[in-house]
């Protein structure tokens, strides 16, 4: 990364949509824009659970405004992620693709323990350096995640469906502020909690932390009542539970720091903070700067360097943790490489979601050899992969599906040669490397045009490989009943 680089993250929250621009500098990043709006899609789910077209128009103006500040930004630049309410909306894709052609950058939708990571790394980068437990907090509009770590690494991630917005709409809907209806909130989002107690079991961190969302809003009020500033106690939520009991309704609340856009999930967004800390046991919450949007920056920066980009360190676990073998995953890996650098030589990233897919082709065998392609792509589809989004796990699924078996019977998009070509090498490669021994590229070469695939072989390669020829031969016949073609070409 560049000194005075500019990087984008975009937010895509159950309540409000953020975008926070920083600049690198001197190996950290400065802020030089925020913007925030409240867009409420969690409270645009109808019962179908799909997004209303008004939700998803707010959304999509939205991310117009966004764009127009990040015009001239390259796409390694910016970062742009989505949260509960479109892992819950059954028409995200919808939103999804309209909304980066709209962005002008791709939106990934990011699973509840990724989104939990990215959390940790926002709050952890802007801490003071230490060596502190540190249990991290953060209550959205419809999922809350809690995070045990130390320093800049996450130990224990979990992300619940609770969230201002949710519990505001199911327990304060028609705005009134009653005793039974908080009783009745914090009992349930208490059960909610309880199934993921034993990850966080009271004295395992030395200091708790809040992020964002209703913890940043319900400090600005306790400040303003008279409370140390940062800090959030059982005792002040109790002083605020009560100031909300006698106004009763929140069109009454007047409380100085409340701003009008926390005024409807003020009641859902107190009642989770409650339950939670009574839950875990905390006395106190020192409210954090850092936050999901700052964690995908930063995120950005480390992909840039493959040492600590965690993406392959998660495949490198998956590939132990299902016994593949890896010297195999390895000699695919790096042959499919070299045929894909040969068809698409700019490819980067197509080339590293391939190198991924090759290593992680054999994972599914630890269930059944038969049909182990369909399981490795099941476990990529079910599985939370540090550092990767929900779109490209599905990515590297689809790969790990197609890499044998018949290709008429994929759903694929045949016109995408950012999917066929990557696929293709990671075939041929399996083909190549199946005496599992590295093979012989010697004069190997693979060409195309539009969708016509040729493998150049010298003269006597055949001959030489009889069993890889015959599986070569075997996969140009598959091909030649698909849209696309490949030919063997002996010289």
């Amino acid at each position: 990364m560049q000194e005075g680089s500019l990087l984008a993250a975009v937010d895509l929250g159950s309540n409000s949509f953020r975008l926070e621009i920083a600049r690198y500098a001197h190996g950290q990043l400065q802020r030089v824009q925020y913007l925030k709006e409240t867009v409420r899609q969690g409270a645009g789910l109808d019962e179908q659970r799909r997004l209303t077209p008004e939700a998803l128009q707010r959304g999509w103006d939205c991310l117009a405004r966004f764009a127009e500040r990040l015009r001239g930004f390259a796409p390694g630049q910016v970062r742009a992620v989505a949260t509960q309410t479109l892992r819950e909306a059954r028409n995200s894709e919808v939103f999804t693709t309209r909304g980066s052609a709209i962005l002008g950058f791709p939106i990934a939708v990011v699973s509840g323990p990724e989104e939990a990571r990215l959390i940790y790394q926002g709050v952890a980068h802007l801490l003071p350096a230490s060596d502190e437990r540190r249990l991290v907090l953060d209550i959205g509009g419809r999922s809350t995640e809690l995070i045990l770590g130390q320093r800049f690494t996450a130990q224990a991630v979990a992300s619940q469906r609770v969230g201002s917005v949710s519990w505001s709409g199911r327990y304060f809907a028609d705005g009134a502020l009653t005793q039974a209806a908080f009783a009745a909130a914090e009992v349930a989002a208490k059960a909610v909690f309880a199934e993921v107690l034993a990850q966080f079991p009271r004295g395992s961190w030395d200091q708790a932390y809040g992020s964002s969302g209703t913890v940043g809003a319900v400090g600005e009020i306790l400040a303003a009542m008279g409370q140390p500033a940062g800090l959030i106690t059982r005792a002040a939520l109790d002083e605020l539970l009560d100031k909300l009991l006698r106004a009763g309704h929140v069109e009454r609340i007047r409380l100085d720091a409340l701003k009008d856009d926390r005024r409807p999930v003020i009641g859902g967004g107190l009642a989770v903070l409650r339950a939670v800390m009574d839950a875990l046991g905390m006395e106190h919450l020192q409210v954090a700067q850092g936050a999901l949007r700052q964690g995908a920056l930063y995120d950005l920066l480390a992909r840039e360097q493959p040492a600590i980009d965690l993406r392959g360190q998660a495949v490198a676990a998956q590939v132990a943790r299902f016994g593949a073998d890896a010297a195999q995953a390895a000699r695919v890996a790096q042959t499919a490489g070299q045929l894909l650098a040969q068809v698409a030589p700019r490819g980067a990233q197509a080339g590293q979601t391939l190198h991924w897919a090759a290593q992680l082709h054999e994972i599914g065998a630890c269930i059944a050899h038969s049909g182990y392609h369909r399981h490795g792509a099941y476990i990529l589809e079910h599985t939370d992969a540090a550092g990767f989004t929900q779109s490209e796990l599905a990515r590297l699924a689809l790969l790990v599906r197609a890499h044998r078996g018949k290709l008429r019977k994929l759903e694929l998009d045949w016109d995408d040669a950012d999917v066929i070509l990557p696929l293709a090498c990671l075939r041929l490669a399996v083909a190549l490397c199946h005496a599992r021994r590295d093979p012989d590229l010697g004069g190997l070469r693979l060409a195309h045009k539009g969708q016509r695939l040729a493998l150049h072989l010298r003269a006597t390669w055949a001959q030489a490989h009889p069993q890889s020829a015959h599986l070569l031969r075997e996969e140009c016949g598959d091909w030649q009943r698909t849209p696309w073609s490949l030919e063997l070409v002996e010289q």
